[in-house]
């Protein structure tokens, strides 16, 4: 019988805590079997900052270290400095990368840092119960704004990788989702080819990656996912939104 599934060997075999339906899970998946196919899991280094995602060192299993909040990009520039043979990557949820860390992450993609980032936007804080984020959506009910976000009020959901977009240092952009079977599995080529980039020396990489939040959407498992596809992906479309096509194809 011809096998079509082995367990990833940069996952530890470790108990989720995440949320049912969370898309934490399915990330940590193909960022796994991306490292394990490039035969990288002895060199990678990734940083961890605040959020749901705090405790990711107990999934992977290569190194991993913690930065303060919002300072993943920093710490994730000093580690690549440092060890330029290693692949660097930073696994950021949107309070943490489009909040507190709008600065760092900006000015990482300016410099054109060797680093490659996934953003994981679930439109919410999660960690602390699902308040309003940069990035949630106008209308969206959250704990702090239970009537809707309002653009008057609270201003426009921020669009970070467009914003990023016009850096030359900026070197592969590309916005995924883990909302069907289909998507799962471009998010996980959008994500090879961010850390080829980087292998490549080409210069700063990110992938941004819409998921859900059941709990704090208020929303089942089934319903997060149509959420994602009718509310989250109009305004956040998908796609390849910056690429070095040429030099992409070389690597």
């Amino acid at each position: 019988m011809k096998k079509i599934f082995s367990y990833p060997k940069s996952l530890k075999p470790a108990e989720t805590h995440y949320c049912a339906g969370c898309g934490h899970g399915i990330i940590h998946r193909i960022i796994a079997e991306v490292i394990d196919e490039m035969g990288l899991r002895e060199n990678t280094v990734a940083v961890a900052p605040v959020g749901c995602a705090v405790v990711a060192y107990d999934y992977f299993n290569f190194d991993m270290t913690e930065s303060a909040h919002g300072r993943a990009p920093a710490v994730a520039t000093g580690i690549r400095r440092t060890l330029p043979d290693r692949l660097v990557f930073t696994y950021q949820g949107d309070g943490d990368l489009a909040a507190i860390g709008t600065a760092e992450i900006i000015h990482a993609a300016n410099r054109g840092e060797k680093i490659s980032v996934i953003f994981v936007n679930n439109a919410v804080y999660g960690m602390t119960n699902g308040q309003m984020a940069p990035t949630t959506l106008l209308s969206q009910k959250t704990e702090t704004t239970p009537l809707g976000r309002d653009a008057e009020r609270d201003g426009y959901p921020l669009k970070i990788t467009e914003m990023l977009a016009s850096l030359p240092g900026v070197k592969f952009l590309a916005r995924k989702s883990t909302h069907s079977p289909q998507e799962i599995a471009k998010a996980k080529q959008a994500i090879r080819d961010a850390f080829k980039i980087q292998r490549a020396g080409l210069g700063f990489s990110m992938v941004e990656i819409l998921s859900a939040c059941p709990t704090c959407w208020g929303l089942s498992p089934k319903e997060s996912l149509d959420w994602i596809k009718n509310r989250m992906v109009p305004y956040y479309p998908l796609g390849r939104i910056k690429e070095p096509e040429s030099e992409l194809a070389e690597t």
